[in-house]
């Protein structure tokens, strides 16, 4: 599909007039008109605009000429989970899991790759294959290349110890100390917790990428402890395999 097509589908697919989407970007309708004739295409900061207009990679508006992928762990780039600026603009470098709102989750090459095996032995690798293959694939990478440039100088990993001592400091029953906090994004651990008349309620956004983790509860059983935190807020729960039947255990404003 080329550009003209990738304009008219997002623009009708959203409701919206010639008029209107050159008002959102601040072109003519004229304009508009052209990019969807062919006759032109949008400059380099129109496509920015499209891009968060629509939610898509620039890559995407111009009809997908490349294979993305992540800069940092590897992972082939959809728009589904191309990460964000923290003005909420896409940023086609990254996925939301390695760059979360304008911040760098990852500082230690080994740690990336702990968290990948597991997703990676889901997709027929041996952890030895998975384990030799992002060794060879993530110094190549322009994150790894580019880190004494790119870091934070230990900021988020600050963040991420702070974060890791309050939640153990608030000592809940049958849940073991969290070692260590993996983006995650909303989507994925967005769950609707029960509430009191039968209602249910999700406390996250799906396009933010939170810290959390997984832990087998000290007391055994087949529910498992959940941890999520950001800035502003811990929240634990407990559930069963696959989030399933979910219970609110605390929530707590930092």
């Amino acid at each position: 599909m080329n550009t003209k097509n990738v304009i008219y589908e997002l623009r009708t697919k959203n409701g919206l007039s010639q008029d209107e989407l050159a008002e959102k970007v601040f072109v003519t309708r004229q304009a508009v008109s052209r990019w969807e004739n062919g006759e032109t295409v949008p400059n380099t900061e129109t496509l920015k605009l499209l891009s968060k207009l629509f939610n898509v990679s620039i890559n995407t508006l111009l009809g997908a000429p490349q294979q993305l992928f992540c800069q940092c762990c590897g992972m082939p780039l959809e728009d589904e989970i191309i990460s964000r600026e923290k003005d909420g603009t896409p940023n086609e470098e990254y996925c939301k899991w390695c760059y979360a709102d304008g911040t760098y989750t990852y500082s230690d090459m080994d740690e990336l790759i702990e968290v990948c095996i597991p997703l990676m032995v889901k997709e027929g690798f041996t952890e030895e294959q998975a384990r030799d293959f992002m060794k060879q694939k993530l110094p190549k990478l322009d994150y790894w290349k580019r880190y004494e440039q790119l870091s934070d100088n230990g900021e988020f990993d600050a963040f991420k110890k702070q974060l890791i001592k309050e939640i153990n400091d608030l000592h809940i029953e049958g849940m073991p100390e969290v070692e260590k906090l993996n983006a995650l994004v909303g989507s994925f651990v967005n769950l609707a917790y029960p509430l009191p008349g039968g209602m249910s309620a999700k406390f996250l956004n799906d396009e933010t990428t939170y810290l959390g983790t997984q832990l087998e509860p000290e007391f055994g059983g087949e529910r498992c402890f959940g941890v999520l935190a950001n800035m502003d807020f811990i929240l634990v729960s407990t559930y069963e395999a696959e989030g399933k039947n979910p219970e609110l255990v605390l929530y707590k404003k930092r």
